[in-house]
């Protein structure tokens, strides 16, 4: 039997034993879904071919090399960027993601930045290098460190006569003039800045380990092109920041720039303004939170007090209600009842027994048989006695369930249990402790005891 296809394409079983059938929509675009989450943006070198530019403004064509052929879309938001007219028969290196076109279920490449192979060659040993650490695991998430929430002092790696340490110093001073800046200068361009990065980097982090001199150092350089930023793609550069113990976070060229230093860095911002915006607390943010506090606990110290004066009100009427004497007392006074109850019981028996005996004697008076009159007296003695013998069964019935019902309040009772060695721990407010998590090492408690109270201090909580 075949499932019921919906109108959204996805499919309803409708036994046990059902066929699972897709409808080529749904199959389309299930394998675009897959395509699309297991490559990531990849690039792809070859051949132009079948070049179609339609008034829409996309770009249509075709990938080649000597083997094999993929179908390409580079969408006008993207092509107008460009700074050269691809033509048929160009060779050039396409950026992208694999997807797949659901209307004709063909396999394609969406590209959003392309380059003449001439000028992809720092861009093929950036992807390798980029991939080779990336194996080794210098990227992963796991590696990462976190920020301190309020560092006592930045470092800054970078040239100190460049436009990044006057961009970060100009933000720090808007942000939170007092947290002082370390600058371990650096040159950042050249052959020999990738050496001088990592020394600076490493020499950051053993300052660190000796004085605590900072922690945490920004790497930041300004804009340039991929020759200028060629210095933070350096394998040298990208370990010195993995094995670095103090957070990095990376402000390098613009947004758009992205390099091997950024993937290892903990943290990547898209500027050296950016950098020192991340790392740094804002002094005005804090003072309004500040104010927000202090309103705040004002307000939940009034609401505790409240509810704790309400809680109070409601424990000692509560603990009135419950309290051993006066459930002995409405005991008592249940006992009273039953007995006035059962006095009641026994006259009124004991007035139907006479008004049956003087029915009886007047019987006998008028009859005069001597025998029923033997016979009358007998009864009445066996009855007065089977009278007698239910009322003491009954006085002594009631006498039991009153002595259990006194031994079971005595056992329950809160006073019973602090008899047999047991307290009451109270804080010094005067709420009860029932887990151990709510009490600091330190702080006074008040134990109530069977008899008399303490006043304690603790010394070391335990969970269990």
């Amino acid at each position: 039997m075949y499932g019921k296809l919906p109108a959204d394409g996805s499919l309803v079983p409708t036994s046990n034993n059902d066929r699972y059938v897709y409808t080529v929509s749904r199959l389309n675009r299930d394998a675009r879904e897959s395509l699309e989450g297991v490559f990531p943006r990849i690039w792809v070198e070859g051949e132009i071919s079948n070049l179609s530019r339609p008034g829409s403004g996309h770009w249509y064509f075709t990938l080649k090399d000597d083997r094999a052929q993929v179908r390409c879309a580079m969408f006008r938001g993207h092509n107008q960027k460009l700074g050269f007219n691809p033509e048929n028969g160009h060779h050039v290196q396409v950026r992208g993601r694999i997807s797949l076109y659901e209307a004709r279920g063909d396999y394609q490449l969406i590209a959003d930045h392309m380059e003449e192979a001439g000028a992809g060659a720092l861009q093929r040993a950036f992807e390798e290098l980029r991939l080779r650490l990336s194996n080794e695991g210098l990227f992963d998430q796991q590696h990462k460190q976190k920020l301190p929430t309020f560092p006592h002092a930045i470092g800054v790696v970078t040239s100190p006569t460049g436009a990044a340490i006057r961009d970060i110093i100009s933000v720090l001073k808007r942000r939170f003039p007092a947290l002082p800046v370390i600058i371990y200068p650096t040159v950042v361009q050249g052959q020999s800045a990738a050496a001088d990065i990592a020394a600076a980097i490493e020499l950051a982090g053993q300052r660190y380990e000796q004085h605590n001199e900072c922690d945490v150092l920004v790497v930041a350089r300004g804009g340039g092109s991929l020759e200028d930023l060629w210095s933070f793609n350096d394998e040298k550069v990208a370990r010195a920041i993995f094995h670095c113990p103090i957070p990095v976070v990376t402000g390098i060229g613009h947004e758009i720039d992205t390099t091997i230093a950024d993937f290892v860095a903990d943290v990547r911002a898209p500027t050296p303004s950016g950098a020192a915006e991340l790392i740094s607390p804002d002094q005005n943010e804090l003072l309004m939170a500040l104010r927000q506090y202090r309103r705040r606990l004002y307000k939940q110290e009034q609401e505790h007090r409240n509810k704790a004066l309400q809680q109070l009100l409601w424990l000692s009427k509560r603990l009135q209600q419950l309290h051993p004497g006066q459930r002995l007392l409405q005991q008592a006074q249940r006992l009273d009842e039953l007995d006035q109850r059962l006095r009641r019981s026994i006259q009124q028996q004991l007035q139907n027994r006479q008004l049956y005996l003087n029915s009886c004697i007047k019987g006998f008076k008028q009859q005069q048989p001597l025998v029923q009159i033997n016979h009358l007296n007998s009864r009445f003695s066996h009855l007065s006695q089977l009278l007698q013998s239910q009322v003491h069964r009954r006085l002594e019935h009631l006498r039991q369930r009153l002595n259990y019902n006194v031994h079971t309040l005595d056992a329950v009772s809160p006073l019973a249990t602090l008899g047999r060695g047991y307290s009451i721990l109270h804080t010094t407010d005067g709420q009860i402790v029932r887990q151990s998590s709510s009490i600091k090492a330190g702080q006074q408690l008040d134990a109530r005891l069977g008899k008399g109270r303490l006043r304690c201090t603790v010394d070391k909580t335990y969970e269990q």
